[in-house]
């Protein structure tokens, strides 16, 4: 028998907005919460962040994309209200990882984590639109921008030529 999911609480966050917080102690390597939300095609996927993304550049105060990649052909549109865990915050150095089990969307513990405190996960995006992606994690790793661990040698060299480019 699985054992039950941990309680979580979500509230304000110093990352960004809303965070989800442990709700109780949570040992490493245990399933905290699905990510879900409507299956949807990668075009249909495309389209809504298109759309998602237009909106925001006009008001900066409507909406994130909440779309995660469930596989190649398929994505997990994450922002009906029912799906709390879309309110799980990035961070460089994150105490939870997702990972894909039958089909679905798990947030694990990457570590133990204590009651109150806040679940992270790197989100790992790809450096596409690095410069649209600041990052307000706050930790001693911090890369300055959300993106994939494996891609922050390359990120930094970017960064890089992009204070070159300012100074000049």
């Amino acid at each position: 028998m699985e054992k039950k999911l941990p309680k979580i609480i979500i509230k304000r966050s110093k990352i960004h907005a809303t965070g989800v917080y442990a709700g109780e102690d949570i040992k490493k390597g245990q399933k905290i919460i699905e990510y879900i939300g409507e299956k949807i095609t990668k075009k249909e996927s495309d389209r809504r962040s298109d759309e998602i993304l237009k909106k925001h550049k006009e008001n900066p105060e409507n909406g994130a994309v909440y779309i995660f990649t469930l596989n190649k052909k398929y994505d997990i549109d994450g922002s009906p209200d029912y799906n709390k865990a879309k309110y799980i915050n990035h961070s460089c150095s994150p105490n939870c990882e997702t990972d894909i089990l039958k089909g679905h969307i798990w947030i694990m513990a990457e570590k133990d984590i204590k009651k109150g405190e806040e679940l992270t996960y790197n989100y790992g995006y790809d450096l596409d639109d690095w410069e649209e992606h600041p990052c307000n994690c706050g930790s001693k790793n911090c890369v300055g921008y959300i993106a994939e661990e494996e891609l922050w040698p390359k990120l930094k060299k970017k960064i890089g030529k992009k204070k070159l480019k300012t100074k000049g």
